[in-house]
Order: structure tokens, then sequence, then C-alpha cells
């Protein structure tokens, strides 16, 4: 095995680490906005670079503490019954879309007793 002379070895590091430091000296300054679409530079249909650069959004920032508390069970049970409420009366405006309007009305209350003949007696699902 051949030794290679400390001049061989110096120019074989120097002129990789020269070519790698010229070649990002062009990458870092916006040559390629200069350097005509033939020569590897934009072409004129390129959008202009914005004038600031994006923000980056603060990943390891904490996030401010919440104005309001959570909701407890009984106010997400009385959400939940308004929105179930909400969505019976817009199953009913679009089942029939020629009936008029609902009025406002107070809901009336279920019979305890159970259902009738013919009736099924389970949970209406909704799609």
């Amino acid at each position: 095995m051949r030794m290679w002379r400390p001049s061989t070895m110096v120019l074989a590091i120097a002129v990789p680490l020269g070519a790698q430091l010229a070649l990002s000296g062009c990458a870092a300054g916006g040559m390629g906005d200069q350097l005509p679409h033939a020569m590897g530079g934009l072409p004129q249909s390129a959008p202009a670079r914005p004038d600031k650069p994006y923000a980056y959004p603060g990943v390891y920032d904490t996030p401010a503490a919440r104005s309001t508390k959570p909701l407890d069970d009984t106010e997400q049970l009385r959400l939940q019954r308004e929105l179930q409420g909400v969505r019976d009366r817009q199953e009913k405006v679009t089942a029939d879309p020629d009936a008029p309007p609902p009025a406002d009305q107070k809901p009336t209350k279920k019979n305890a007793t159970g259902p009738k003949s013919g009736q099924a007696t389970g949970a209406k699902t909704n799609p």
C-alpha cells in the first residue's frame, strides 16, 4: 500500500471543502433569482420572494391559561339535551319542506305508561 504525501492529503481535503464552500455561497444569497432560467435560475413566472421571512410558531411555548373552566356534568347534559332538541326540530322541518314552519310551543311531556300497540320501543337514531 502506497503512502500518501502530506501535500497530497492536504490537497485531497482542501479541494472538496473549497468546492463545498463556493457552492453553498451561491444558494444562500438568492443567486437563483439572478441567474437565467436556462442556467438553473428561477423562471419568469415564479412569484417574488416575501420581504419579511415567515415566522415559525413557538413549538415549546406554553399556552396561556384558559379564561373559562371546563363544563361539569350537569352543564354537559343540558347542552346535549338542547342539541338533541335542535336536531329534532330540524328533522321535522326537513321531513316535509312544504309544511308551514312550526310555531314555538313548549314540549309536551311524554306518556309515562308504555308504548302503544304498534310502536317500537327504542331510541331514535340520527344519521
